[in-house]
């Protein structure tokens, strides 16, 4: 899993049917090294820009947003609290 800060949403009217209905978060995440990524996720929790959030990829994205057939590669899949250490995200 990894740990990101939402920064932003994504808007699509056209896409594939499987992800009707979906919402799309952009999560920043950033490794040891300090180099910043964006990625598009999956919302399955209903999480809110500035929120930090767990996000599954690969196959344990579709498998944890029950979309097993959908072309999803990250998914929303918690919202966390408090974690020690994440005060740089």
């Amino acid at each position: 899993m990894i740990i990101g800060k939402i920064v932003g949403s994504v808007v699509s009217t056209r896409k594939n049917e499987k992800l009707v209905g979906s919402k799309f978060m952009v999560v920043e995440t950033s490794d040891k090294m300090g180099e910043v990524k964006r990625i598009v996720a999956v919302d399955n929790v209903g999480a809110g820009i500035g929120e930090i959030v767990l996000v599954a990829t690969g196959s344990a994205a579709r498998i944890g947003c029950d979309h097993a057939n959908a072309p999803i590669d990250a998914a929303i899949v918690g919202i966390i609290d408090n974690g020690m250490g994440l005060e740089s995200i």
